[in-house]
């Protein structure tokens, strides 16, 4: 019985972590689903991205992340930015293309 519980125990835990990218860090995980091929988290281009008024303008045609079909434009304010540790900015769409669920951006000046 032990051996079950340590087992399942183990499977839980590796579930819950979040994939690691190239520089390091983890996603967090309500952020990230999947790994780093399948994952709805992945680094896009700082050419894809711009300050504006409202906060973070992000312009993502298809090849620009993995989930991207078709053209978008997405507002992120900066309140809802979180802390990119690798100075390069992060998406994480779920739970389809229309939705950003995260958002990484290196600190402003980075």
């Amino acid at each position: 019985m032990g051996k079950f519980v340590f087992a399942i125990a183990s499977l839980w835990a590796t579930a819950a972590i979040a994939h690691e990218m190239p520089s390091g860090f983890h996603y967090d995980r309500y952020c990230c689903n999947g790994d780093g091929r399948t994952g709805d988290c992945q680094m896009i281009s700082n050419q894809t991205v711009s300050l504006i008024h409202e906060g973070y303008r992000v312009v993502l045609s298809p090849g620009d992340h993995r989930l991207v079909t078709r053209p978008h434009i997405f507002v992120v304010p900066p309140s809802r930015a979180m802390r990119s540790p690798d100075g390069s900015y992060h998406l994480c769409l779920f739970p389809n293309e229309d939705t950003v669920r995260c958002f990484y951006a290196p600190p402003l000046g980075f």
